[in-house]
């Protein structure tokens, strides 16, 4: 058949109709990639995309919602016209089979390689993306495809490797032309990928033992160092971002005690330590383990002599309660209220594929012991193995197969838009339409209905996995605290769940039941409390802090007013009570908090508490609501530290809930403090009018500086200002009953905006208040005219105090001079300067940091080598030598080839190590960058949010560890910490890169 003939005869042909957000915009973009075929003189593509039908439709609709599938099929249209020669399957049998055979041409580098393996992988990472936009593949088919393309891009870079270090005489291979045959390097495949589900973005999660004794080792006593370098070079082949992209991401992290011990692990000490100090999260990791490269055999052999210790012959509750401590504290309070669908996390949110991985897990460890056939690694077969033993229903096998499915189709629509490994849904309308799109959706109401009831009946089943788990339901023995001397069961009873000083605790509990606080003095209410009591303890013995968590609740009922309705809400429900033991037992800050104001706690009775989102259109008008009407001024600075604390409480609340991520918690406390901030302005300049009058043409602005400036504030930042202000030239002095001469007059009025805002009162601080990021700093007035703003910004600032404008932002104030200050902000930083005396005085001041203010240990994140400091410096370095890209964004109104806008400058640190010019700062190091300041965000948020003091190593509270690892999603104390190691180091080499370059 002649090519002609054969241009229209395209192979794949779409099950799904998905529609455009924008038709015009849609048909433009198909008409630029046929315009590229044309120049790469694919003719029969030209035409085929030129012309109307399902093929095209399907086309531009994918190519207008992923501007990643469209960007590659921009740079590669040789990839569509494949598809008129071959179908998806047959092309990516070709491509596996490519990719087998990489490693053996005799001209092969590691470069080569490794610029092969990224055009195979991207390759046949689009064409799955099609075939799964299109229908043409069932999602179980596209997690299995993705996983075979990690599984032979692994195997040809680990056989390029074996035979690399057999030539120079490293090994001695028994086979060169199946390398991996007999030479002892294993290589385990785990999670997602060892169960053959790996998602569309997806890392890949290695661990890696080698034989010392296996043919191939010549020096049994060099292997721990050859198979470590080897693993080394392995993960460089993968993950290294080149002009070709990448091939996967690759974690080493599940390794046995990441912290110290090599990459590669001889299987005797592997097997020692899994016997000796495994911990119950390795053995529920292994269920998935799967030999996906290297010595198949010798892997196969170890997983065997494991079977022992991830199988137990009897059933192994006690093992259960540990695996799923985290997942219980953490996820046990998310029943309470209404599912927000914008920004959910659909892997480890509420109801997320992670419940439904948990589920399945929970009883596979429980029961594979002693039944063999449910010892499998998929998911879905494992929920028919369960059903047909009677382990689960055939109801819940089915929804929670039905809606694994389809949330694994969410996450890969939502890692499709722009090739990033995320699982959270988009918060705003368009992203979320975007996704409902992808999916066939009508619109995104259609989906929200969806989602929402798929999450909410995994939620259901998964509560259901914990009502009937043996150990939450048994009787928990003795509890008698009448009378005045203890009962030695009940003693006996309150150690088992334990408390250390069961004593104690007697007395305390006969305190309430002997009503010495107003919440007890109704019988009614000793009642519910008594009915409540078993509950209360047990789940206070779960935050493993049993004593101060049911000592703080102790307080908080002595400052109630009443009861019976608190004690009868958490009878009834149980996701409350979790949520208030979590706080009491690993949040001293929030707990204190509920302690002095008894009240806020009224916030979570609110169903929609976790579904609405605290964005500032929310707090403005709570704020509005909560401080309307005429009222004197210390009553108005009053409410805004009520108002400030409650919401404070909520955020950090879904925060601990993990309805909001640790980024927008951040951008909630921060708009916060904005909006909190400007209504005190307004109060004090009100009331400062009153005596002094106002100045003709007074006007002022508040620059947010620091954390504020960057809206990355945590539960305990302090906020960074500067006041500027403005009048006419020829003003002398206020029109009020006390005149005062202009400097004076904001002076004192800054001096009272200071009070207003830090000054203690009944309701305690709003907010903590440095303004010594102002010109001249503590010698300068506290209060700045705009022009010698200007002035000592252009002709005096230092370096330091550039970078710090970097950050900056005007937060409250008159419109017309907030916009000045911002227009001024921003030309300052857009002076020229000279580039490498900005980065030698950046890297002088960080080692003088380094010098006068060491860090305490690993966990002072903010100072240690590599830290948050390392990352903001490289963010204000770069902004101020313009090396910071300017995102452009498409216009409101769509129109054919209408000129984008750029977006208003960016001052968060994450926004801006996204944008580093790559001429600064490769892909990789921005991707490093970028996932080293989420680490940190992350532990820095929910540890500020937790603690009012320092993170101490040695005396964290569990719940509160529990907490960091689920905000981490990461399985154990020891690989966040050797994890946060791992980041820190990697960031303190790339500030010397991007800083040091060239100098000592």
């Amino acid at each position: 058949m002649s090519t002609a003939a054969r241009a229209t005869d395209w192979l794949l042909k779409p099950a799904a109709r998905l529609a455009p957000l924008d038709e015009g915009r849609a048909w433009q973009e198909l008409a630029e990639i046929a315009s590229a075929a044309r120049e790469e003189g694919l003719a029969r593509l030209a035409k085929f995309l030129a012309g109307k039908g399902e093929g095209q439709d399907f086309l531009a609709a994918v190519f207008d919602l992923s501007p990643f599938l469209r960007d590659t099929a921009r740079r590669r249209p040789r990839i569509l016209d494949c598809l008129f020669d071959q179908t998806v399957e047959a092309r990516l049998k070709a491509i596996g089979a490519a990719i087998d055979q990489a490693y053996l041409t005799e001209a092969v580098s590691e470069s080569g390689l490794m610029m092969d393996l990224r055009q195979w992988k991207a390759e046949a990472h689009f064409l799955i993306a099609l075939a799964d936009l299109a229908g043409e593949a069932e999602t179980a088919l596209t997690v299995r495809r993705l996983s075979d393309l990690a599984d032979a891009c692994t195997r040809a870079a680990v056989d390029f490797l074996l035979r690399d270090a057999h030539g120079q005489g490293k090994l001695k291979l028994p086979d060169l032309d199946s390398p991996s045959t007999q030479s002892g390097w294993i290589l385990l495949g785990m999670g997602k990928l060892g169960a053959h589900e790996l998602n569309f973005s997806s890392d890949i999660d290695l661990v890696v033992f080698f034989d010392p004794e296996a043919p191939a080792v010549v020096d049994p006593l060099d292997a721990t160092e050859l198979f470590s370098r080897l693993t080394r070079r392995l993960v460089r082949i993968l993950q290294d971002r080149t002009e070709h992209g990448y091939v996967f991401r690759t974690d080493l992290r599940l390794r046995p005690d990441p912290g110290s011990t090599p990459l590669a692990i001889p299987i005797e000490a592997a097997l020692r330590y899994y016997e000796a100090r495994g911990q119950n999260w390795e053995r529920a990791a292994m269920i998935k383990a799967r030999p996906v490269a290297g010595d198949l055999a010798a892997g196969a052999a170890f997983l065997k002599e494991l079977q022992p210790y991830i199988w137990r012959k009897y059933m192994d509750y006690a093992a259960i309660a540990d695996v799923h401590s985290i997942k219980r504290q953490i996820h046990a309070h998310k029943g309470h209220g209404e599912i927000a669908v914008k920004g959910h996390n659909v892997k480890l949110g509420r109801g997320g594929i992670r419940e439904i991985e948990f589920f399945v897990q929970t009883q596979q460890l429980i029961a594979g012991g002693r039944f063999p056939e449910l010892r499998g690694r998929e998911t879905v077969p494992m929920l028919g193995q369960l059903a047909a033993r009677s382990w689960i229903t055939t109801e819940a096998r089915d929804a929670l197969a039905r809606q694994y499915w389809f949330l694994r189709r969410v996450e890969h629509a939502v890692q499709m838009v722009a090739d990033e490994q995320t699982h959270t849904l988009p918060e705003d309308d368009e992203g979320l339409e975007r996704i409902a799109r992808m999916l066939g959706f009508a619109d995104a109401t259609a989906f929200a209905m969806a989602i929402r009831a798929s999450l909410q009946q995994v939620e259901r089943h998964y509560a259901a996995l914990f009502e009937t788990a043996p150990e939450l339901s048994t009787g928990i023995g003795n509890l008698v605290f009448t009378g005045d001397v203890d009962d030695p069961d009940t003693l006996q009873t309150l150690h088992g769940l334990g408390f250390q000083r069961p004593s104690d605790i007697c007395r305390v509990i006969r305190g309430w039941h002997f009503g010495r606080y107003r919440v007890t003095q109704s019988a009614e209410a000793r009642e519910r409390l008594t009915e409540l009591t078993p509950a209360l303890l047990r789940s206070f013995g779960q935050t493993r802090r049993a004593d101060e968590a049911l000592m703080r609740f102790d307080e908080f009922l002595a400052g109630l007013p009443a009861g019976i309705q608190l004690f009868s809400l958490l009878q009834s429900n149980p996701a409350l009570l979790k949520l208030l033991a979590t706080i009491m037992g690993a949040a001293p800050r929030l707990a204190a908090i509920i302690t002095r104001r008894p009240h806020v706690f009224d916030g979570l009775l609110d169903p929609a508490l976790l579904a609405e989102l605290p964005d500032r259109a929310y707090l403005s008008a709570r704020l509005s609501a909560f401080v309307e009407g005429d009222r004197l001024y210390e009553d108005v600075l009053d409410r805004l530290r009520i108002f400030a604390s409650e919401q404070k409480f909520l955020i950090g609340v879904r925060l601990l809930a993990g309805s909001i991520d640790p980024a927008r918690a951040g951008r909630a406390f921060s708009d916060l403090a904005d909006l909190t901030i400007e209504a005190a302005l307004q109060a004090v300049t009100a009331e400062f009018a009153a005596r002094h009058g106002t100045i003709a043409g007074g006007v002022v602005s508040l620059l947010g500086m620091g954390k504020l400036g960057s809206r990355e504030l945590t539960a305990g930042s302090d906020v960074d200002l500067i006041l500027l202000y403005d009048h006419a030239p020829d003003a002398e002095e206020s029109d009020g009953d006390k005149p005062l001469a202009p400097s004076h007059y904001y002076t004192r009025m800054t001096q009272r905006l200071i009070a207003a805002v830090s000054a203690p009162t009944a309701e305690g601080v709003l907010y903590e208040l440095d303004l010594r990021l102002r010109p001249s700093g503590n010698k300068g007035p506290v209060a700045t005219h705009i022009d010698a703003f200007k002035k000592y910004q252009r002709q005096e600032a230092w370096t330091w105090e550039h970078m710090a404008l970097a950050r900056a932002r005007a937060i409250a104030g008159d419109a017309g001079l907030c916009g000045e200050v911002e227009a001024e902000v921003a030309a300052v930083l857009g002076q020229p300067r000279d580039a490498a005396k900005v980065m030698a005085e950046a890297s002088d001041m960080r080692a003088m940091i380094e010098k006068e203010k060491p860090p305490r240990d690993l966990w002072d994140i903010k100072l240690i080598p590599g830290g948050l400091i390392d990352l903001e410096f490289i963010a204000q370095v770069a902004v101020i030598t313009g090396q910071v890209e300017t995102e452009l964004r498409a216009p409101a109104v769509p129109i054919a080839r209408a000129p984008a806008v750029p977006i208003a400058r960016a001052t968060g640190t994450a926004e801006i190590l996204s944008r580093l010019a790559p001429g600064f700062a490769d892909a990789g190091i921005r991707q490093d960058l970028g996932d080293a300041y989420a680490l940190y965000l992350a532990l820095t948020q929910m540890s500020r949010l937790c603690l009012t003091g320092a993170f101490e190593r040695d005396d964290v509270p569990p719940g509160l560890s529990d907490l960091l690892l689920a905000v981490t999603d990461l399985p154990d104390f020891g690989v966040l910490e050797a994890h946060l190691k791992e980041t820190s180091q990697k960031v303190r080499k790339d500030f010397d890169l991007l800083l040091r370059a060239g100098r000592p």
